[in-house]
């Protein structure tokens, strides 16, 4: 049998065969001559002379090789109380039809096209029947606010924009007209015509001579075709945060894109063809792309498009009785979503109410996984649980245990090994590389993997300060950690989240693995405020688990005793405060960045992808009265 470090060797010692190798498993309309094109270093592409569609190796393939009848899609959607299953030859019809309305209306290879829609199967048809067409897609995460959808459609001047009418949340109803309505009003660039699926919870009202009806401009069109594109094509431009408030288009190149998606099904997920395969995210983040829509429909597997939350749609036993009731074989998620359930079920009741022997192994990335949240998970569903990382800049995963190669050791705490196509480093302050188990900047030496971005969407220059020129020769990932003598790789935190407490450099992350493993803690952060003696101090924030009512100062001196225990005096940890809830990205992310700033009494942007500004003002009043957040 193969191991980890034949296949990582093979890459090594001769990266052009082992990626060619892995293309052969792609439909080319004609085969590239070589994998790397380094003519334009340090902007790398991979696969550049090949012709190829996605749509044709996500889709039709499979029909052709008699697998029509398999579902692609199974939408499950506890909010509006729906479930139903598309197979491939549905699928396949319905989105060159799509593709064919479109092009009707004159989208041609190399326009782009937003799409602002929720969880539902229309909004994998629209990406898909952007790439029949080699048109590039833009999706902009469904609710987003006016302004921010309007930067986008500024930056990437759509031809068309794809909409629902509608996001139904637990409990209420998302207008989305009206926002893409404000949107379109604010932006400088207007887009031809907009396509609008109207929900049955709402049916939005159409503007004449722009606004077109998802069916009724289907209706007697001539299906497309696949149109093949280069392997440098950008598939899709997804537009991720930046730190000057202007977001930043990272482009996917069709070619990478196809080969180490298709490569990461089996060998890192662990499921073959016909096997169910679960991304409970959301079609807006990058997981969302890579792990909803494409990689699975590549594979031939079938992909969950699930319409809810962990908790209280209806219970912390949803995600369960998606697993169960749909035989899900590997199961991917977020850290965050399992700290949701585990805080309203601490205990695991719920899990035992379903039968769970269909999965295999559970994934976790978008943020660290603290060792008692994966713990927690070991426990409740016996399977082993892979922590792994990678970027909206990646695509796809640049560490974790590839299950489908080797089950090796899991280390909790560590986002697993290399995947092939990275090579993983950490760098010291002046760019050079340290010893084992030491924290620096986590950097990848250039080329980077198939798949990963070229440069980002009209900003070459920007992509080049952002990401090559701190590290000359390498990728900077904006991440803190070190790589044990096994290679194993610790994500400690964000660069900037490494804090300076009177010249000793400390991580974020650990302290927070130590106040989560505190029992009556069910979710914490950890941030740097100022600190006129020592420069920063870390200060904690701390949610409890759902049926604690101990005395608050009792549980916070013992945290402090926990950090003061395990990390010592240096760490200089003795702020701390009990919140109700951390303020959040709507994929989850915990936004320290804000938090630091509200903290320190400065001025701040409200984030655009805040899942509920109010939390910030419940920050705030936890933080004045032990004099914090004064500004």
């Amino acid at each position: 049998m193969t191991t980890y470090a034949e296949v990582y060797n093979a890459w090594k010692n001769d990266p052009d065969g082992f990626w060619m190798k892995q293309a052969e498993a792609i439909d080319w309309d004609r085969m590239p001559t070589k994998a790397l094109f380094d003519d334009n270093a340090p902007l790398y592409e991979w696969f550049k002379d090949g012709l190829v569609n996605t749509c044709w190796n996500a889709v039709d393939r499979h029909v052709e090789q008699g697998r029509g009848e398999q579902p692609a899609i199974i939408h499950d959607s506890p909010v509006t109380h729906t479930k139903r299953e598309i197979t491939y030859v549905e699928l396949r019809n319905r989105v060159a039809t799509l593709a064919g309305a479109l092009r009707a209306k004159g989208v041609e290879k190399g326009d782009r096209v937003i799409i602002y829609m929720p969880m539902i199967p229309e909004a994998l048809e629209a990406m898909l029947a952007c790439a029949r067409l080699g048109a590039i897609h833009s999706v902009v995460f469904g609710g987003f606010a006016s302004h921010e959808l309007a930067v986008r459609i500024d930056d990437c001047k759509p031809k068309a924009i794809i909409a629902a009418s509608a996001g139904i949340e637990p409990g209420r109803v998302v207008h989305y007209k009206p926002l893409l309505d404000g949107a379109i009003d604010q932006a400088t660039h207007k887009p031809d015509f907009c396509v609008i699926f109207q929900r049955e919870q709402e049916v939005a009202e159409l503007k004449e001579g722009r606004d077109v009806n998802w069916h009724g401009f289907q209706y007697g069109v001539q299906p497309a075709d696949c149109v093949p594109v280069e392997g440098d094509h950008p598939a899709y431009i997804l537009y991720t945060s930046g730190t000057t408030g202007q977001p930043k288009g990272v482009i996917r190149p069709t070619a990478g894109h196809l080969v180490a998606l298709n490569w990461s099904m089996k060998n890192l997920y662990n499921v073959d063809p016909g096997d169910v395969f679960w991304a409970a995210s959301d079609v807006g983040w990058v997981v969302g792309h890579s792990y909803i829509c494409y990689a699975p429909l590549i594979h031939g597997n079938t992909t969950i498009v699930f319409e809810g939350k962990p908790v209280g749609t209806p219970d912390a036993g949803t995600f369960w009785r998606v697993i169960s009731e749909h035989n899900v074989r590997s199961f991917f998620t977020a850290p965050t979503a399992f700290r949701a359930i585990k805080r309203e079920d601490p205990r695991g009741e719920f899990v035992r109410k379903y039968d769970l022997s269909c999965l295999r192994t559970l994934y976790l990335a978008g943020e660290r996984a603290d060792p008692d949240t994966i713990n927690w998970a070991k426990e409740q569903l016996q399977v082993p649980v892979v922590d792994h990382w990678w970027q909206t800049e990646t695509g796809w995963a640049i560490t974790g245990i590839p299950m489908g190669i080797e089950e090796m050791e899991i280390k909790i705490g560590s986002s697993g090994v290399p995947m092939p196509g990275y090579d993983v480093q950490i760098l010291d302050e002046a760019g050079q590389p340290v010893g084992p188990d030491t924290l620096g900047a986590v950097a990848i030496k250039l080329p980077l993997a198939p798949g990963t971005l070229p440069t980002l969407w009209n900003a070459e220059d920007r992509f080049r300060k952002s990401y090559l020129d701190h590290f000359p020769g390498y990728y900077e990932t904006g991440d803190a950690g070190m790589i044990d003598a096994d290679g194993y790789l610790y994500i400690m935190a964000r660069t900037d989240d490494v804090i300076n407490v009177a010249g000793h450099r400390l991580s974020t992350g650990a302290m927070e693995e130590i106040l989560a493993g505190h029992p009556d803690v069910a979710e914490c952060a950890v941030i740097g405020v100022t600190d006129q003696l020592k420069g920063q101090l870390p200060m904690g924030f701390l949610c409890l688990t759902k049926g604690v009512n101990r005395e608050h100062s009792e549980i916070v001196k013992e945290c402090v005793a926990r950090v003061r225990d395990e990390i010592g005096p240096v760490a200089a940890f003795k702020l701390a405060v009990v919140v109700d809830r951390l303020p959040k990205t709507r994929s989850g992310k915990i936004l320290r960045a804000t938090m630091v700033k509200l903290a320190d009494g400065e001025d701040f942007k409200m984030p655009a992808t805040i899942d509920d500004p109010a939390i910030l003002d419940e920050i705030r009043a936890a933080l004045q009265p032990i004099g914090y957040a004064k500004g």
